[in-house]
């Protein structure tokens, strides 16, 4: 059964959703996000990532020498790296580590590849910054998780070394909406519409393949990926986009934890500013932390963490 302060959030999410016939520029509202608050004793420094703008996120006290790499959602036309810091606050706190947010260029401004080409920068200049590949997690929801799986591809497809884990949170890797539960979980769903993300997906295309595998990683050629956490809510239209990639990459060898959670709407780690604390929020908050430490400590990163990181509460 999912908690009181689920069940607000959800009716919340139902009297707002997103209406695929308004303005972008409605659709992404005036003002900053709310999501720009972090969360108490959180420490936010900016950083010019060889022209891709980023916010290096640290929460208290750091526990492990890694870093998590977060890209934003918002269907590749919307959010920033200052929206982050909230959930990049909470990935902090949970992992015990600095999390970088990526402020990649968005669509329809700058289409694919762009955010791809953003995303491939930022993991080279983090790798310049001194930290080794097996230090580093990438991550990211929704857009920013199917993005996560394209800088996976990509950094495959340039023959380079993979990070030590990746982290997909209600993932959107294939903009075909091709997975039947983009049609029969119309009505659980209380956001998101295959009418919404075929617009968006075809702001942020221009006319490109959709199973452009740098586009839709789902397509991609998944084997050699490192071990991949997916989080993704069972009464989403995206669940089976993000069932269907994680069954691939098992497929060709990949490890993958996949974690369907009863109940909850798409995204749901993104709104701890608008029901600050919500028992499902937390429970997936520590299971990222303990997959990131598990993933950095054991191939090496140096100072161990301490023995609860993986239960700090947000």
């Amino acid at each position: 059964m999912p908690s009181e302060k689920l069940k607000s959030l959800i009716a919340l999410r139902r009297a707002s959703p997103y209406d695929s016939s308004q303005s972008i520029e409605l659709l992404r509202g005036k003002g900053p996000d709310a999501g720009s608050v972090p969360r108490p004793n959180t420490k936010i420094e900016s950083c010019d990532m060889d022209g891709v703008y980023g916010e290096w996120v640290v929460n208290g006290t750091l526990t492990n020498e890694g870093v998590f790499i977060f890209f934003h959602g918002g269907g590749y036309y919307r959010s920033s790296a200052e929206a982050s810091r909230r959930i990049g606050s909470n990935i902090s706190a949970s992992c015990g580590c600095r999390c970088l947010t990526v402020d990649y260029r968005l669509a329809p401004e700058n289409q694919f590849p762009a955010a791809v080409e953003d995303a491939y920068a930022a993991y080279q200049w983090t790798l310049k910054q001194g930290f080794p590949s097996h230090q580093i997690v990438v991550g990211g929801s929704s857009a920013g998780g199917g993005l996560t799986a394209a800088l996976l591809a990509k950094l495959k497809m340039e023959g380079e070394g993979q990070p030590a884990a990746a982290v997909l949170l209600s993932p959107w890797t294939d903009l075909t909406q091709s997975a039947a539960t983009f049609e029969s979980n119309q009505d659980s769903d209380p956001s998101i519409s295959k009418i919404y993300l075929d617009r968006m997906a075809g702001l942020y295309l221009n006319g490109v393949d959709p199973k452009d595998p740098l586009a839709s990683p789902v397509f991609s050629d998944l084997e050699g990926l490192p071990p991949i956490l997916v989080q993704v809510g069972k009464p989403e239209t995206m669940f089976g986009d993000a069932e269907a990639f994680a069954n691939k990459a098992r497929q060709c060898g990949v490890q993958v934890d996949f974690q369907a959670y009863d109940d909850v709407p798409h995204a749901w780690h993104n709104s701890d500013h608008v029901v600050p604390r919500t028992p499902e929020v937390l429970d997936a908050f520590n299971k990222i932390g303990h997959f990131f430490t598990t993933h950095v400590t054991s191939q090496g990163s140096g100072r161990s963490p301490s023995a609860d990181s993986t239960q700090t509460e947000i």
